[in-house]
């Protein structure tokens, strides 16, 4: 099962609408005791000190960095990855291969499938 990434943004929103309720950021963030406990210390007399704290953890993920929220709250979810520079020398052999592929297709050397075959396995290697 894969783990959906939090992003520190809806964290923040829901921490600040910790004045009406408080503790959805940490239902979220997969804290569902302390979200309960939020909740639930907001029906009491106490209830200013859980609106409190979730404003000042808004202010909290605002002013850390984005790798520091990951951490915390990102173990072992999929993050989205940078893709890595292709390379133009790559790109041009392939091309170069493509319209060689290309050519036999024409001439009739290769099937229409073949092609679309090759074709696919050539642009796979840029991607």
């Amino acid at each position: 099962m894969d783990i959906q990434p939090k992003r520190r943004s809806v964290a923040i929103a829901l921490a600040l609408a910790g004045g009406i309720f408080p503790g959805l950021h940490k239902f979220y963030l997969r804290q569902p005791g302390w979200g309960a406990l939020y909740l639930l210390s907001s029906l009491t007399p106490v209830g200013l000190v859980s609106r409190s704290a979730s404003m000042i953890e808004a202010v909290w993920y605002l002013s850390q960095p984005p790798e520091t929220f990951d951490r915390a709250f990102n173990e072992g979810a999929t993050l989205p990855t940078a893709t890595p520079p292709v390379d133009a020398a790559q790109v041009g052999a392939i091309a170069d291969a493509l319209r060689a592929l290309d050519r036999l297709r024409q001439d009739g050397l290769i099937s229409e499938y073949e092609f679309e075959q090759k074709r696919r396995s050539l642009l796979d290697r840029i991607a």
